[in-house]
């Protein structure tokens, strides 16, 4: 473990006795904090763990694996806020194997305030506040653009959507973001970069929890581009836009868009990067969200399959159902 302090033990503990399908009535209990696509954030309700934000990924077959994940996962945090200048909450893992031999990664993170987190405080703000806010989100990622124009050994990737940014400060009652607003990014735990052109995270990990009548399919059709888009800055802004419509924000996309675009003839004008049409934002929204739900529907099935036909447990936490 690094970076925080936590009760280890009572860590260990909650991984004997957590229930994956219902974490919140485990005998130490866990309250859902966000879902992802493919993780699940939470709290953790015990004295030694508390204050904390835990994303658990029980992907790895062995230790060995387990710590090459932790050697990409530190140089991206370290990328990130040493080389770049992105700011991340005080964070750390805890690694150990289960009591059945099984390899277990935690990130953990210092807890924000829950109306601070981007898509949350976007149902707060003004459609001005949203704009102000989408500038500065904008303003982060030219940083990371920027380090990679810069050199061309390393090259950083990032999932720039409203969900992986906090705000510094964000009052609910008084919501409001300006231009010196600092902004927190609490999204490392896909630390995707590539050196000399090798990509240093294992993209096989992104198919670990996919079912595995799935994952030829997934590996052929899907991999490789949703690993990519994270490099693409046009992509990166697209995927941000777009994610307004899950956020049910779809009437804020006309001026977001001319924001996004506005930025990208001032203030990167040398990326070459072409204006965003509203229409692609919409067809790429549509495609991603039919991926996303299939996969999510797939996930379950598996998950009946393992739990209630072969009797076997199931490790990953997922949601019930996620608005579209």
């Amino acid at each position: 473990m690094t970076g925080l302090a936590i009760d280890m033990s009572r860590l260990r503990e909650f991984e004997r006795w957590l229930d994956p399908q219902h974490p919140e009535r485990s005998p130490i209990p866990a309250r859902v904090l966000g879902y992802g696509e493919i993780s699940t954030v939470f709290e953790i309700e015990a004295e030694g763990l508390q204050g904390l934000a835990f994303k658990r990924l029980p992907i790895f077959r062995s230790a060995v694996e387990m710590e090459q994940y932790r050697t990409v996962y530190e140089e991206y945090d370290r990328l990130l806020q040493q080389e770049i200048g992105i700011r991340i909450p005080a964070n750390g893992y805890a690694s150990f194997l289960d009591d059945a031999g099984r390899p277990v990664f935690y990130i953990v993170q210092r807890k924000l305030p829950y109306a601070s987190i981007g898509n949350r405080a976007l149902h707060m703000l003004t459609a001005q506040g949203v704009c102000e806010l989408l500038r500065r989100v904008l303003e982060e990622l030219r940083k990371l653009w920027d380090f990679n124009r810069r050199q061309t050994r390393v090259q950083v990737a990032i999932d720039g959507q409203i969900s992986n940014w906090s705000i510094e400060g964000f009052d609910p009652e008084h919501p409001a973001v300006l231009p010196a607003t600092a902004l927190w990014y609490v999204d490392t735990s896909t630390p995707l970069f590539r050196v000399q052109g090798a990509e240093q995270l294992d993209p096989e990990l992104f198919l670990r929890s996919a079912p595995s009548f799935l994952v030829w399919l997934l590996r052929i059709l899907y991999l490789k581009d949703v690993v990519n888009r994270y490099y693409d800055p046009r992509l990166v802004v697209m995927d941000l836009v777009a994610n307004f419509y899950k956020e049910q924000k779809a009437d804020l996309i006309p001026e977001v868009l001319d924001v996004a675009n506005a930025f990208f003839r001032g203030s990167v004008p040398g990326l070459g990067l072409k204006p965003i049409e509203e229409a692609e934002v919409r067809a790429y929204y549509r495609e991603d969200a039919q991926i996303w739900s299939l996969y999510l529907a797939m996930r379950k099935v598996d998950r009946f399959l393992r739990t209630s036909i072969a009797r076997r447990g199931y490790p990953y936490i997922l949601p019930e159902k996620i608005q579209r």
